[in-house]
This record gives structure tokens, C-alpha cells and sequence, in this order.
């Protein structure tokens, strides 16, 4: 539940009127207030009519979008504003830098009104949060300062506050992942399994507790750089020709760049975890060409389940392959792609996996460990 008492106000910066004119409809139509800035000049301006998402055109004359994004982050007070890069611009070059100016997302032109009301309602949900975070912890500060009688209550109190703050820090990685999910049409569910069966075999493996919290939340990041890559290489129906596959590759860097610099223990895994999860035991994987033990052990779980879990899955181009024969494959790939200790272990926990894979049968393009909707017939191998 948001805390807007009012309907939302968003602001649309573009230097083209038709384009102005098309986006406040859709936004309109999505019950927002809307404000328009035909430029960056006066789009800053307005940030003082209690903004609270802004749309920026990336490619503007005088000042472009990656400008006001990044006056916006030194305006004192609107570091949390939600900003949303619209462009046609599919260079990684000019992906990281939107990330280093404070871009949150972006929507590729033309417009798509679907994902244009998705994204806002994310954004504009997470800037709900933080507002209600800060609303508390502002009111629970001056609590304190008031009541040095209650101060025990009150630092009870300041845990809980500490406790939602680290509860939105872990909801801001899970859009970011889902951002990067949606992007390649890929499930909620898929991410949500690839974190419990890292928890398995993790566990399985004699991680502690933190370890194990630390490794189910970072997991999911593996494709976060996906934002990365160009629409027409990431949803093409076909296979890659070489050229795109090496852009395509790209990803991994990408995702350790967008995660890179954190104090977080968290976003710091899923920075190695990005970076190294199609290394491969043998040395034969990218970005870096590590082998064994060099490639970190969160990454080599990752890299055995999200295999599994993929297959397992109907893609746009081929049917879910049936869990024997994804096994099947697993075992040959062991020494050369997989890490034999944590293929090893997938195997003896591979009954508590499959329980966890028959929670979705039916939803996602889960087929279930048969390969089928329902748990009993055969799916097509695919590529």
C-alpha cells in the first residue's frame, strides 16, 4: 500500500511535443498527475511541485537526459526520486553511464504503455516505502530526543526501524533482479528458485546461517547486467550468430559493473556471483577463463542450478526438457562445466529440489520433473 494521499505527480521531460503529449496521456490514463518540461532547464525547476517520479528523454539539445538525472541527484532531497530514462540508445557504454548518473530503469522507445505502467507502479511502490521508512525513523528520532525516560523502548524501537531498513534494502535488490527478469521475460519464479536451491545445496554444503541468507539473496542477481543488453540480441527468438553472442556474454561484466562499489555484503556476492557464474570448471568459460577453485563457490552453485532450473523451463523456442535427461546432461558436463563437489552435492539434495520445482508445475513453464504440465509425460529437448 502506497502512502501517496494524493495521486502521484510525474513529471515528463522531453524536448518533442507530440512525444510530451503522448506519454502525459498514457500516465493520465493511469490516474497520475502529470507535469511537462520541454527541456532539462525546466524540467530541474520543477521538481519543486513535489515530484515524485521523473521521465526524462535521454536525448535532448542543450542539456540531455544523463544531465538532469545527474543535477537531480545533487538537488538536496531528492536522492530517493524515482528517474526513468526513455531511449533508444542500446550501447553498454551508454547503459553504465545512466547507472553512474542515478538513472533507476529505463523504457526503450517507442514507449510500450504495458511496461510503461509496470515500471512506474514499481518505482513509485519503492519510493512509497522509503518515504514511509523515513517518515518513521524521523518521528522515532524525535521520540528519543524527547523521552530520555523511554530510551530503552525507544532503541527497541530504533532495531525495528534498523530491521525494516535492511528488509527494504533486500526489496530494492529483489526489483533490481526482477527488473532484470522482466527484461528477458523470464518469471518472478524463475529467480525465486534459483535462491532456494542455492539455499539447499549451500546448506548442504556447510554454509552457516548468514552464509546461507547472503547466498539465497544474491543468487537471484546472477543476470542482473541483462539490462545491459540491446532488445534485439536478449529477446531474439533465434540463435545468436557470433557477434551477438559475444555482446550477449557482455552481461556478466555489465552485472558486476552495476553491482560493483557496495558495502553491502549482500550486493557483493551478487557482484562476484554476476561476474563469474558462466566460468566453467575446466577453464573454458567467460568472462575471465577461471578454473577450479578460482571461480568463487557461490558462483559455482549458481551455475549448476541455474542450468537445472532453466532447461527445466518452456522457453519461447523449444519445450522444458525432462529432468532425467537434463541429469543426464549434468553428469557428462561434471569436471569440464561443473564444479564435481557442488554437482555432487545438487545430486544428493536433487529430491528436495524437485519438491521445491513441483510448487510451480503449471505456472511459468514449469513442467515438472517428467518434463510435463502435470508431472507425466515427456517434453522436447531443446538447445
Amino acid at each position: 500500500m502506497t502512502t501517496f494521499e494524493l495521486p502521484p505527480r510525474i513529471l515528463v521531460v522531453d524536448d518533442d511535443a507530440d512525444i510530451r503529449l503522448l506519454h502525459s496521456q498514457y500516465l493520465e490514463g493511469l490516474d497520475y498527475e502529470v507535469e511537462t518540461a520541454s527541456d532539462g532547464i525546466e524540467g530541474l525547476a520543477k521538481l519543486q511541485l513535489d515530484i515524485d517520479l521523473v521521465m526524462v528523454d535521454a536525448e535532448m539539445p542543450n542539456m540531455d537526459g544523463f544531465e538532469v538525472a545527474r543535477r537531480i541527484r545533487e538537488e538536496s532531497g531528492h536522492d530517493d526520486l524515482p528517474v526513468v530514462m526513455v531511449t533508444g540508445l542500446a550501447r553498454k557504454e551508454d547503459r553504465i553511464r545512466a547507472y553512474e548518473v542515478g538513472i533507476n530503469d529505463f523504457l526503450n522507445k517507442p514507449v510500450d504503455p504495458h511496461e510503461l505502467r509496470l515500471r512506474v507502479h514499481w518505482l513509485l511502490e519503492l519510493k512509497s516505502a522509503r518515504d514511509r521508512l523515513k517518515a518513521y525513523q524521523s518521528k522515532l528520532e524525535g521520540t528519543v530526543e524527547r523521552r530520555t525516560e523511554a530510551l530503552r523502548s525507544a532503541l527497541e524501537e530504533m532495531t525495528e526501524a534498523k530491521r525494516h531498513t535492511y528488509e527494504a534494502h533486500l526489496d530494492t535488490i529483489r526489483r533490481l533482479t526482477l527488473a532484470a527478469e522482466y527484461k528477458d521475460l523470464d518469471t518472478a519464479g524463475h529467480i525465486e528458485r534459483i535462491g532456494r536451491y542455492s539455499r539447499i545445496v549451500g546448506r548442504s554444503m556447510g554454509f552457516s546461517p548468514m552464509e546461507l541468507e547472503l547466498l539465497q539473496t544474491a543468487a537471484p542477481m546472477h543476470d542482473v547486467g541483462k539490462l545491459g543488453i540491446p532488445d534485439s540480441i536478449l529477446l531474439k527468438p533465434g540463435p545468436l550468430d557470433s557477434e551477438e553472442r559475444q555482446i550477449m556474454n557482455d552481461h556478466t561484466t555489465i552485472g558486476a559493473e552495476i553491482l560493483s562499489g557496495s558495502d553491502s555484503e549482500v550486493i557483493q556476492m551478487g557482484e562476484r556471483i554476476a561476474l563469474t557464474h558462466h566460468e566453467k570448471w575446466d577453464g573454458s568459460g567467460y568472462p575471465r577463463g577461471l578454473a577450479g577453485n578460482d571461480i568463487p563457490v557461490e558462483a559455482r552453485i549458481c551455475a549448476v542450478v541455474d542450468f537445472f532450473d532453466a532447461l527445466t523451463m518452456d522457453r519461447p523456442y523449444r519445450e522444458a526438457v525432462p529432468n532425467r535427461q537434463v541429469v543426464e546432461m549434468m553428469k557428462e558436463a561434471s569436471g569440464r562445466h561443473f564444479d564435481p563437489d557442488v554437482l555432487g552435492t545438487f545430486f544428493e539434495v536433487r529430491d528436495e529440489i524437485e519438491a521445491i520445482q513441483l510448487e510451480y508445475v503449471g505456472k511459468d513453464g514449469v513442467r515438472g520433473p517428467e518434463g510435463a504440465a502435470d508431472g507425466t509425460g515427456q517434453a522436447a529437448a531443446g538447445g
